[in-house]
């Protein structure tokens, strides 16, 4: 993970922590003033967005307790690897796409950023520019061509 990543995740849990959870609390408390809770459904669904948040609090401080950051001044651009911008051509349609190969937790493809777990990354890992590779994806057997690597 880079650490552009690990900062937004820290990011996030703190806003969850701090924002969130006490905003679910309150709802809670104010749902449980109203009397009757075998048939509050107000407080059963502040109950469900509790556990619903503290689950994603979980997972995303697991995914912190798991990652390893990646030292960037390390990344070369021989070969393609991980944090790589890569410029690909598709050779049957010519049209060309840039991507940068994140970790899955970063992915993003609105920002052109695929998970290295993704078919097209896997197929782009370790070849050079220049080298034309055969990449399955949905719709069946593509061709790219590695045209620049960058960082």
């Amino acid at each position: 993970m880079t650490e552009e990543g690990y900062n937004k995740l820290l990011a996030e849990i703190n806003y969850l922590e701090t924002v969130k959870r006490p905003e679910i609390s309150a709802q809670i408390a104010e749902a449980r003033d109203k009397g009757d809770l075998s048939e509050n459904a107000e407080y059963d669904a502040a109950k469900e967005a509790q556990g619903i948040l503290e689950a994603k609090i979980a997972q995303m401080k697991n995914l912190l307790s798991n990652a390893r950051l990646i030292n960037e001044a390390q990344i070369t651009t021989d070969v393609v690897q991980i944090l790589n911008k890569v410029k690909i051509k598709n050779m049957h349609s010519n049209v060309v796409m840039t991507y940068t190969l994140v970790a899955d937790s970063e992915a993003n493809l609105k920002e052109n950023k695929i998970a290295v777990s993704t078919p097209i990354a896997k197929g782009l890992m370790g070849k050079k520019v220049g080298d034309v590779v055969d990449i399955k994806v949905p719709s069946g057997m593509v061709k790219f061509e590695i045209i620049e690597i960058s960082i």
